[in-house]
């Protein structure tokens, strides 16, 4: 359990409790305090805050727990690996653990580049070494500040897969900035919304983003995130841009739809049509 009353003057002001293996997601518009919330919990940032995690106070008022001290695991959107030391080096700089750094680069797909310097690597490879270094402490907690913004679709979601499966093969409890609805839907058991340094709002991704108001006609681009069956009838829950919808679709429509597949939606009043 991870207990936060986190308070530095103008920016954030907030009380949040989060359960050991809860995957959150930080959301709101850029200034609200999602960055914030996670330095302070990380101990990079002064604040007058309450911190206490499985019990143990990391941080009463301006008292607190160095950095060092701190079971958590950070990952940026700039990577900031060491430029001149191979993937491997870059691991074991933070741990001389050869067995867990091996593993890691196997779940990541990154064994064949471990003698690799940064430089040579894509953004997506970059970014997946990030990551394993982040794990090289065992860290309790995974804090992600917008890692995934910089790649591209394709590279994202296969990165969305792999922090998935680490996040529940290390038993980590994670939380993600981010401000994309699709990325947080699939990530995401629980999304807490800031707006002025303070939650406006809190719940499943669907409760959150999900919208269905509204008679205009229309046609929007999307992603299917997900098919589901509701008694008699199939739901489609759609990404398009900012918001997520669900749309009824026919079990003849069904038969051509698949998870992350690109869809047009196009509607007259009340009946929504997919184009695939």
């Amino acid at each position: 359990m991870i207990s936060l009353h986190l308070h530095k003057k103008d920016i954030l002001d907030l009380k949040l409790q989060i359960n050991k293996g809860e995957f959150i997601a930080l959301s709101g518009k850029s200034g609200s305090g999602k960055t914030t919330l996670l330095r302070i919990l990380s101990g990079l940032e002064e604040s007058n805050s309450k911190i206490e995690v499985d019990g143990k106070i990391w941080q009463d008022g301006l008292k607190k727990t160095p950095i060092q001290q701190r079971e958590i695991g950070f990952v940026f959107q700039d990577y900031a690996l060491f430029e001149n030391m191979s993937v491997l080096k870059n691991l074991l700089y933070v741990s001389n653990d050869k067995e867990l750094a091996q593993h890691l680069l196997s779940l990541t797909a990154l064994t064949q580049l471990a003698d690799r310097l940064p430089h040579t690597l894509s953004g997506g490879q970059k970014q997946r070494v990030a990551l394993c270094r982040a794990l090289m402490r065992r860290p309790k907690i995974l804090l992600l500040d917008e890692a995934l913004s910089a790649l591209d679709p394709t590279m994202r979601k296969m990165l969305q897969d792999e922090i998935i499966k680490l996040h529940k093969e290390f038993d980590l409890t994670t939380i993600m900035v981010s401000h994309d609805p699709s990325e947080i839907y699939r990530m995401a058991s629980r999304v807490v919304v800031l707006e002025d340094g303070k939650i406006i709002k809190e719940g499943s991704p669907k409760e959150v983003f999900l919208q269905t108001s509204g008679s205009a006609k229309f046609s929007f681009s999307g992603e299917i995130l997900e098919i589901i069956k509701v008694d008699v009838i199939n739901i489609a829950i759609i990404a398009i841009g900012q918001q997520i919808v669900e749309i009824v679709v026919s079990d003849a429509e069904i038969k051509n739809l698949s998870i992350g597949q690109q869809v047009n939606i196009s509607t007259k009043a009340f009946s929504p049509i997919l184009n695939f």
